[in-house]
């Protein structure tokens, strides 16, 4: 249902409103020379690093070979490169290279819901 949330474009979009936010403010200041509009901006920066963070996980914490060894184990196990590669793809979204443990229950787990939701598109 809110698969529309995993797709760069709504992170793109998502930014777009956090810097219209930003410039609104920031011209609201110039305009008034108020304190509360600085701190609608200070909150506005904030909440922008809290909210669009995560989505940047797999852009920081995987780099190119070690997505390339996951693929490819994978491959090895499923023999299906286009499920691999959708799997794969919310793997890197979901953990970051270093938290990423094989035999803890929540990958297990998360693992089998991604190969279903994979296998129903």
């Amino acid at each position: 249902m809110f698969d529309f949330l995993e797709s760069d474009w709504f992170v793109l979009g998502l930014e777009i409103v956090f810097l219209l936010f930003i410039a609104f403010d920031v011209k609201r200041y110039y305009e008034t020379r108020k304190r509360e509009y600085i701190v609608n901006i200070l909150l506005t920066v904030g909440f922008f690093f809290w909210a669009v963070m995560p989505f940047y996980k797999s852009y920081y914490e995987w780099n190119d070979a070690q997505k390339s060894d996951y693929i490819s184990a994978c491959e090895k196990s499923e023999q299906n490169a286009t499920l691999c590669g959708c799997v794969s793809k919310k793997i890197f979204q979901e953990f970051g290279h270093d938290d990423l443990d094989m035999n803890s229950s929540d990958y297990k787990e998360f693992y089998v819901e991604s190969k279903k939701e994979c296998q129903d598109d």
